[in-house]
């Protein structure tokens, strides 16, 4: 029995089990955090913005859906691709600016102008959490890092701007 314990240990020790990213010669273990938090984080905006494009009447709202897509789709993939980076086993909730599942649910069951407000709402408190947890590698040594997230912090501030003007119309 002891033998068979310390062969689970050790599988789960060797599987790479551990909770915090690992540093490489490429990545730092900050690095890797970033962009594992990031990821989900981009993936609930892509989800948003998928329900935007069904379920919004207004041009402005539709066409800020496919930016959002448009950019951090490609970002996902760019990050995923890290040495180092492992899948998430969480959805995120709890970093900056990530919706609940109620608010995903509301999102999906509204709208029209009711939805373009609760959308715009969402994703402009989403978009001030990526900015947050972008500012923390922005001095990050690896040079792919600190651009990625320089790319999202100034990408985001455009569209925060763009969609606090656009919410006064709802």
């Amino acid at each position: 029995m002891k033998k068979l314990l310390l062969l689970i240990i050790s599988a789960l020790l060797i599987s790479g089990c551990a909770t915090t990213p690992q540093a490489n010669s490429l990545f730092s273990a900050e690095d890797l955090k970033f962009a594992e938090e990031m990821i989900p984080h981009h993936e609930q905006a892509v989800l948003m913005s998928d329900i935007a494009l069904t379920n919004s009447t207004s041009d402005e709202v539709l066409a800020l859906a496919r930016d959002i897509k448009a950019a951090q789709a490609p970002e996902i993939e760019q990050m995923s691709a890290w040495e180092g980076v492992r899948p998430s086993t969480h959805m995120g909730h709890k970093m900056d600016g990530m919706l609940s599942d109620e608010q995903i649910q509301q999102l999906r069951d509204s709208e029209g102008a009711t939805f373009d407000r609760l959308f715009l709402e969402g994703m402009i408190l989403h978009h001030e959490g990526a900015i947050k947890m972008a500012q923390k590698v922005t001095s990050s040594s690896n040079k792919e890092v600190a651009a990625l997230a320089a790319a999202i912090i100034e990408a985001q501030e455009k569209e925060i701007a763009f969609m606090k003007e656009l919410i006064k119309f709802y």
